[in-house]
């Protein structure tokens, strides 16, 4: 089955940047919009789009010229009757998407594939409203498509498997990456990243950690390319608020329920980087400072001890026992057990180093604020960012990162996708450095698997206790998981 007439209704940013991709790989394209307002901002994004790309040396004038060539613009959905696929790319809205794909079903030859690119909507459902649900898929690029190297190719029960295999190939000829996955809410990289992207929002409304902490700790402490706050402000949190909607009208899943927070600010009008704010105002997160302390004494203990001790000896600080300025526990679990064993617990402050990168600094209930600032000095002078937090199990970086990696082992074990797609579609969906599976096995399947007990001890969240196929694959005593 071979694409060579591509039609694309709605010109937005992501129908423009879809409409693009395809001329790019030499296809026709016909591009639809509802009126020649809608039409012309359309045609300025393609033209504003690959003038950039021109800009940048990633283009030639005759490249350029030639891409432009290949786009016709019309107003009118009949001029799609020879099609041979048709790509939706309008809002959000399943009611318009359904009033949409019935007329492209009327309108369309009966071999014509008709794909929508919704991030989270049914694909079965839309499917539905037509008469050839066999021939209807989901294509979901990412945005800037132009740039994206993903594209989940949804299949539904009902999809002809022929199409899938021509919807793949596609995909390879337009220097993409696909990933073939099920009918579920979110896919695969919405199913994963949202939950992840509120439940930071929720630990910000719970007090664990501040904004800029909790970006910090994920951004440097487990090397994300943004903060789940930074990406929440970039992906719109009106765009993520629908989409936690969909999956919790799905799951039924409470953690899937958008956080009262991310409702009061779409609420208020305050969406993210198009509204000129969101969880910022427009100001970026503020670096931390090399940092200058008044404490002089230091005592430390707990794995990897004796090393911070040499370093903060050589910066001038002197260990002295319990009674010292200030009393550093170092690990990964909560220390207020440690703390009643003190004399004077106020002292006590718990850290979870990430490396030279940044610092968890564990708060317990009897922690005094002179203690916290005094650690916070302590890591700073090492050039070490401070991030105080509560003494809860996980503090940031686990509570967040550990269940985001539980639902992928649930995701996989389910048969809803493999090992390998999850972790491409995560590396190149999102940009992450590693996928969730690469990621919990560098960490080691115990930790995580232990990890998440704590979690669901502490927290008594169901979705944190560990899924039964790691569970399984600790008792066995194995390192990784079996791929086929």
């Amino acid at each position: 089955m071979a694409f060579e007439r591509v039609g694309v209704v709605g010109l937005g940013t992501m129908g423009a940047g879809i409409a693009e991709v395809f001329a790019r790989a030499g296809l026709r394209v016909l591009g639809v919009e509802a009126d020649a307002e809608a039409l012309a901002r359309g045609r300025a994004l393609l033209e504003k789009s690959t003038a950039r790309a021109l800009d940048k040396g990633r283009l030639t004038a005759q490249e350029r010229e030639a891409i432009l060539g290949r786009v016709t613009l019309t107003t009118s959905r009949e001029d799609l009757r020879e099609a041979d696929l048709v790509v939706e790319a309008i809002p959000e809205h399943l009611e318009l998407k359904l009033g949409l794909f019935a007329d492209l079903d009327r309108i369309c030859k009966p071999e014509t594939v008709l794909a929508t690119n919704t991030s989270s909507l049914p694909v079965t459902a839309i499917a539905a409203a037509t008469g050839r649900p066999g021939r209807v898929i989901g294509l979901h690029f990412f945005n800037p498509a132009p740039v994206m190297r993903l594209v989940e190719v949804v299949c539904t029960v009902l999809s002809d498997p022929g199409v899938t295999r021509a919807a793949e190939e596609l995909a390879g000829r337009l220097g993409k990456t696909a990933v073939t996955v099920g009918d579920r809410a979110g896919f695969v990289v919405n199913r994963l990243l949202l939950p992840y992207l509120n439940h930071a929002a929720v630990l910000l409304e719970l007090g664990v950690a501040t904004r800029d902490g909790i970006d910090a700790v994920m951004r440097q402490g487990a090397g994300l390319p943004m903060g789940p706050f930074e990406l929440l402000d970039l992906i719109g949190l009106d765009t993520a608020y629908e989409i936690m909607e969909v999956l919790y009208d799905e799951t039924r899943d409470r953690r899937h329920a958008p956080s009262p927070l991310l409702r009061e600010l779409v609420t208020a009008g305050r969406l993210g980087r198009k509204s000129g704010g969101g969880f910022y105002a427009g100001e970026p997160p503020q670096p931390q400072g090399a940092g200058t302390s008044r404490v002089r004494t230091f005592d430390v203990a707990g794995p990897g001890a004796d090393e911070l001790a040499e370093r903060l000896g050589a910066a001038g600080f002197k260990r002295s026992g319990e009674d010292a300025d200030v009393v550093l526990r170092l690990g990964d679990r909560p220390v207020v057990e440690h703390a009643v064993r003190l004399r004077d617990p106020a002292r006590l402050v718990g850290v979870r180093l990430h490396g030279d990168r940044v610092a968890e600094l564990a708060v317990t209930a009897l922690t005094s604020q002179e203690a916290v600032s005094g650690a916070s000095d302590l890591m700073k002078v090492l050039g070490i960012t401070p991030v105080p937090c509560k003494d809860r199990a996980g503090f940031v970086a686990d509570a967040l990162l550990l269940p985001y990696l539980n639902d992928a082992v649930r995701m996989h074990d389910a048969g809803y996708a493999s090992i390998v797609d999850i972790d491409t579609a995560m590396r190149l969906g999102c940009g992450y450095p590693a996928g969730p599976f690469e990621t919990l096995e560098a960490m080691g399947l115990e930790r995580v698997r232990d990890g998440l007990r704590a979690l669901y001890a502490e927290y008594r969240e169901p979705a944190f206790a560990p899924a039964p196929l790691l569970d399984q694959l600790v008792v066995a005593g194995a390192s990784a998981f079996p791929r086929s």
